[in-house]
């Protein structure tokens, strides 16, 4: 069963194997898990693989080959009998991050059915590993008719490498791709029936709108008809309220990010939006999404009494459109910004709406790079709140690497916290010792986040923010060479899956005390703040289901 295996292979894929079974940012199901621990294993595997041929070309003494049977037998059988018993001490691990985020423990991690799926992703993978090994030798055989031996190898090295990157480039990338476009494109099209076309002039999308009721995007008509109303708000805060103004740009709306974004202006302009009190420049994520929690809770906050604008720039996911349209969201970003602040600027002070800026996860990084400190600060806007800024975000990494000696990476304080100041679902962004100056700037970021704490270099080094665990990350995550990174990777891609005011789902009771430290709404005492944070979880409640 085990002659064609490595022994030092098996040693070092072991070691990773039971290294991915300790917790890290977010809790599993048992098939991620057994993903994770396949992966782990095989890039174990190939590292031990890699080490003891290097100690093969160095000529060191090996046990024969009849000893080396025994032995390899021997690593194998304690290989798995230690690969069982972190499978059985999984369970504790995960209910360490389960209990934090509360949620219910679990009374098992199905370790047979995460072993038995990690040994079929490392099969497949380590098979993957000799059919590479296959074309090497291929390329290097027929190189050694007119080539030196070792130089023949080197170019059966890279023509593997070669063949390798056009097989996966054309079956992952290129096919996987283009479905995903597709499939989007279809889903964003979809014009659902409970969603009707908006009668209300004031509505972005309806008969007396510059755009078409299609061509906003799915997100884009959830976006203008869901929110609160007039009524509902007044009836909450018993006070006069008016009806928010919504405008939304779809990818079908226009041609160009410039043309939208111009549109979006004009639309803006149509329903009277400079003359709310505050208006709010929202830049969605990469589906074209924007997060009612963030935004129905500032409309309550100001009594209705603002206007949001929007442009899509994507159809697809957020990790998706990073990857293969990187430059697209900053472009839409900066042409929005840019159409409405530029407009902005023109009308008086004292009687123009005050200016904000809002972003969730990419839409966050692309809002942060909408605009340019020293272009706007002659006439600067009132600020920002940036929640779960992605680990790539310039500003955000400055004021982290910028932070006050001895305050952590996942709640850093900046400098005199003037400008810039963090939150997070246990701490708010108030400082009763320090004054906010004429730009406020809030993140609003969970130390559980994995789109936020992602970190390349955890690869071969610990993370700063591992250095003091955050209040809601696992006491027993510990960082380790390789299995860190993959264990981030898997976050990532399951970052919306927490539960919410974890990870990267950011409750409505948080958004509500950045947005009071960002925008100073009047008429709010704290008890009205915290029945206003018991209605948005009561409202929360009623639409789980069941």
């Amino acid at each position: 069963m085990f002659a064609g295996l490595s022994a030092t292979g098996i040693v070092f894929g072991t070691i990773l194997f039971c290294a991915s079974l300790t917790p890290s940012l977010l809790p599993r199901t048992w098939l991620m898990q057994g993903v994770l621990c396949g992966f782990s294993f095989a890039i174990g595997y190939l590292i031990g693989v890699a080490l003891h041929a290097i100690w093969a070309y160095l000529e060191l003494p090996e046990p024969s080959r009849h000893n080396a049977r025994g032995i390899r037998f021997l690593i194998a059988l304690a290989a798995a009998i230690t690969a069982i018993a972190f499978l059985w001490q999984a369970k504790d691990w995960q209910n360490s991050i389960r209990v934090l985020m509360e949620l219910d423990p679990l009374p098992s991690a199905h370790p047979t059915k995460t072993g038995g799926l990690a040994v079929l992703v490392a099969a497949i993978l380590i098979g993957a590993g000799r059919l590479f090994q296959l074309i090497r030798r291929f390329f290097a055989a027929r190189s050694r008719h007119f080539l030196p031996r070792r130089l023949a190898n080197v170019l059966g090295i890279a023509a593997a490498i070669i063949v390798s990157w056009m097989l996966l480039n054309g079956l992952i990338f290129d096919i996987g791709l283009r479905f995903a476009d597709s499939s989007l494109k279809q889903v964003d099209a979809l014009i659902e029936p409970d969603v009707p076309r908006p009668s209300d002039a004031l509505k972005t999308g309806s008969s007396a709108s510059l755009m078409t009721w299609e061509s906003l995007g799915r997100r884009g008509r959830e976006f203008v008809a869901e929110g609160p109303a007039a009524t509902e708000i007044s009836a909450f805060t018993h006070r006069p309220a008016k009806e928010p103004l919504r405008v939304y740009a779809g990818l079908n709306s226009a041609s160009t990010p410039e043309e939208r974004a111009a549109l979006a202006l004009e639309e803006l302009k149509r329903v009277g939006g400079f003359e709310r009190k505050v208006l709010l420049v929202v830049i969605p994520t990469g589906t074209g999404w924007i997060d009612p929690e963030a935004l129905d809770t500032v409309e309550y906050l100001h009594d209705g009494d603002i206007a949001s604008v929007a442009v899509q720039y994507s159809y697809l996911s957020s990790w998706i459109a990073l990857l293969t349209e990187p430059d697209y969201g900053v472009e839409t970003a900066r042409a929005l910004f840019e159409a409405v602040y530029g407009y902005w600027t023109t009308l008086p002070k004292e009687t123009r709406p005050k200016l904000y800026l809002h972003g969730l996860s990419l839409g966050s990084l692309n809002s942060q790079k909408s605009s340019d400190l020293y272009d706007v600060l002659s006439d600067p806007f009132q600020g920002a709140l940036w929640s779960g800024p992605p680990f790539s975000s310039p500003t955000w990494r400055m004021a982290t690497n910028g932070r006050v000696k001895g305050t952590p990476e996942w709640l850093p304080r900046f400098r005199d916290s003037s400008v810039i100041r963090f939150a997070n679902q246990y701490t708010t962004a108030h400082m009763a010792d320090a004054a906010w100056g004429p730009m406020r700037i809030v993140y609003l970021q969970y130390a559980s986040d994995p789109i936020t704490f992602f970190e390349a270099a955890s690869l071969y080094r610990r993370p700063q923010w591992m250095a003091h665990h955050g209040p809601d990350v696992s006491t027993s995550f510990r960082w380790f060479p390789v299995v860190t990174l993959l264990q981030l990777g898997l976050d990532v891609a399951a970052a919306t899956t927490a539960p919410i005011g974890y990870g990267h789902v950011y409750a409505p009771e948080h958004y509500i005390d950045a947005w009071t430290e960002v925008t100073e709404p009047q008429g709010w005492n704290p008890e009205e703040i915290q029945r206003l944070k018991m209605f948005f979880k009561a409202r929360r409640g009623s639409t789980d289901p069941a």
